[in-house]
């Protein structure tokens, strides 16, 4: 087993670019997090199965882009964007004009009972959309993890790949963001 960090690397300068250019950037939505909304993350998401989709250059991600068939219920479900990568984190591009999934794709994982939907940019839907879809996701037990990275560079040409994925979140309490460890099992 080879262990891959899909976390974002915090420094000095991310962290001012990112506090430059989003208000929300403070401890508990910085770098790779989960908008946890008002809802406690469940010990059993720590380690889960997986799928990650490569999507790269979708603009918007639509249920037809993805096998569905690979997703179960209970699994984390990533998208690899390639967006962090090729912009970089925490400037305005990134938090404005990132990559999003489409409503009818986030109604079909929740309906499907996945348990987490992570994505290498700032979220799974821009602008005022944000925090309702998070909040949406949050109420049916569904957690975001957003800003991952280096998913891209497993995937290559394949269309998707499969995986345990380990998640640690800070045990923090009555924050609608947790910093989280996310490390997959390849």
């Amino acid at each position: 087993i080879m262990f891959v960090d899909f976390t974002l690397k915090i420094t000095p300068e991310l962290i001012i670019d990112a506090q430059g250019n989003e208000k929300k950037s403070l401890v508990g939505h910085l770098g790779t997090h989960f908008d946890v909304m008002n809802k406690e993350f469940p010990l059993e998401y720590l380690r889960l199965p997986s799928v990650i989709f490569n999507v790269h250059n979708k603009q918007e991600i639509q249920f037809n882009d993805i096998d569905f068939s690979q997703i179960k219920e209970g699994m984390f479900v990533g998208f690899a964007t390639g967006f962090i990568e090729n912009v970089g984190y925490g400037n305005k591009e990134y938090f404005t004009q990132h990559p999003q999934l489409s409503n009818e794709l986030i109604e079909k994982l929740i309906a499907k009972r996945v348990a987490i939907i992570g994505i290498d940019c700032a979220g799974i839907r821009r602008g005022k959309e944000h925090t309702p879809i998070d909040q949406y996701c949050a109420d049916h037990n569904v957690f975001v993890i957003e800003n991952l990275c280096n998913l891209q560079t497993f995937l290559h040409s394949k269309d998707h790949m499969t995986c345990y994925i380990n998640t640690y979140p800070v045990h923090y309490s009555d924050m609608t963001g947790l910093p989280c460890r996310v490390v997959a099992e390849v």
